[in-house]
C-alpha cells in the first residue's frame, strides 16, 4: 500500500515536523510506500497561475509528480498549524494546483461545473494532524472548527475519500515536553490504527 505525507510549517524544530516524522516512521514499519513531501523544504510554489487552471492543462513536471502521486496512494496524511483558522498558505496552493480537475474529481457529463463533483481519488483514509493555541472549546463555540469543515467536507468528501479522521492537538504553546510526547504516540497509534484498517481492507 502506499501513502502520501504532505507536511506544510516553515520551523524543522516544531511538533508539526516531529509529528510528520513519527507518521512516516509507522507507516514504514506498516511496509506502506511512503511519498513524503516538506513543503517549505522542497519550496513548493503555492501560487496556480491562468494557464493550469482548465482540466487538460499542460503542467509543470513537479505539478505532474504530485497528481501521480495523489492519484496511487491509499492513505493520504496532511499535517499543518491551524493559522487564521486556515491551513498555512503553501499547502493552500497545494490543494489549489494538485487537488485538481481530472485527478482529485470531475463533474458528470453535462455538468458545466455547477453541480456536486464525483470524486476520483483512490485514497479509502485521510488523516489530518493540527497544532493550535486555541482551546478546542472555543474553536468550537466562537470559529466553528473551520479546519473540519474545510478538510472534511470541502476537499476529501468531494474527492471521494470515505473515512477522514482529523486531531487537533493543543495548546501547543504552553506544552511542556511530556505533553508533547504524549502527543506524539497518539499521533502514531493514530496513523498506525488506520493504516492497519487499510491493510486488512476495512
Amino acid at each position: 500500500m502506499k501513502a502520501s505525507i504532505i507536511l506544510a510549517h516553515p520551523d524543522k524544530n516544531s511538533l508539526n515536523h516531529a509529528i510528520a516524522s513519527t507518521a512516516v516512521d509507522v507507516l514504514e514499519q506498516k511496509g506502506f510506500e511512503i511519498f513524503f513531501h516538506d513543503l517549505y523544504e522542497e519550496k513548493f510554489d503555492p501560487l496556480l497561475p491562468a494557464d493550469e487552471i482548465e482540466k487538460d492543462a499542460s503542467l509543470p513536471a513537479e505539478i505532474v509528480a504530485h497528481c501521480r502521486e495523489i492519484i496511487e496512494v491509499d492513505l493520504i496524511v496532511m499535517i499543518h498549524p491551524n493559522w487564521w483558522g486556515q491551513p498555512p498558505a503553501i499547502l493552500k496552493g497545494w490543494v489549489d494546483r494538485v487537488i485538481r480537475p481530472g485527478v482529485a474529481y470531475e463533474f458528470i457529463e453535462g455538468d458545466s461545473g455547477e453541480g456536486v463533483p464525483r470524486g476520483l481519488l483512490k485514497a479509502g483514509s485521510a488523516v489530518i494532524f493540527n497544532t493550535s493555541n486555541t482551546s478546542s472549546e472555543r474553536e468550537q463555540s466562537v470559529f466553528g472548527d473551520p479546519l473540519e469543515v474545510i478538510w472534511k467536507n470541502c476537499i476529501f468528501d468531494l474527492c471521494g475519500v470515505p473515512d477522514v479522521h482529523r486531531r487537533m492537538f493543543n495548546i501547543v504553546v504552553t506544552s511542556g515536553e511530556e505533553q508533547r510526547r504524549n502527543w506524539l504516540l497518539e499521533a502514531g497509534q493514530m496513523v498506525g490504527d488506520v493504516a492497519l484498517r487499510l491493510l486488512k481492507g476495512q
